[in-house]
């Protein structure tokens, strides 16, 4: 029994596997919330953007090419970033595959970045969609995603004939954007 006036030690933080997993668990958790929800409260639409370098993006694609954002200079590009499990990524795909193909020859192309996603279910959504010959980068970790500051799904990165992002759309795109934003950088 202890008396009334005696101090006990505190015991050790003992840091082990259990604690070292938790801690894992815990950031994975937030990181993947912060790539469903966006950072602050307030209606989805067009971000401010001061054009900046975009991030490198290059890698093996879905159907076994590469990509190389390097590559794609001199190009007008829309990045947009999506997942087979995201309801308004699957309405606005046929719209950004029907704008590619209109568009593609004033310069403008289009890759897309799948996050957190499976290859079939991928390949599905293409199908449905009528996609199939869309340029997808697999970013299953959702590592690029946070490289190009991705907040929710969908959302669409415009990179001008010099390699910056010169605007952005966090949410579904429609062909009224596309005509105000994209169209102006094609033109010139």
């Amino acid at each position: 029994m202890i008396s009334p006036g005696t101090r006990q030690r505190p015991r050790p933080l003992r840091t082990g596997p259990a604690l070292v997993l938790t801690v894992t668990v815990a950031v994975g958790a937030l990181v993947a919330l912060g790539l469903r929800s966006p950072a602050t409260p307030g209606p989805v639409g067009t971000a401010a953007v001061t054009p900046t370098s975009a991030p490198a993006l290059s890698g093996a694609t879905l159907d076994g090419g590469r990509f190389d954002l390097a590559d794609a200079r001199g190009h007008v590009l829309l990045v947009n970033v999506f997942a087979s499990w995201c309801g308004p990524c699957r309405n606005e795909l046929p719209l950004l595959v029907d704008t590619e193909r209109r568009w593609s020859p004033q310069g403008l192309r289009l890759v897309a970045l799948n996050v957190r996603d499976g290859t079939e279910a991928v390949r599905a959504l293409l199908e449905e969609t009528g996609a199939r010959g869309l340029t997808v980068l697999p970013d299953p970790e959702g590592t690029r995603a946070v490289d190009w500051g991705v907040r929710a799904v969908p959302e669409t990165f415009v990179v001008d004939r010099d390699g910056r992002i010169v605007d952005r759309q966090q949410g579904v795109v429609t062909r009224q954007w596309l005509e105000q934003r994209v169209a102006p950088l094609l033109a010139g």
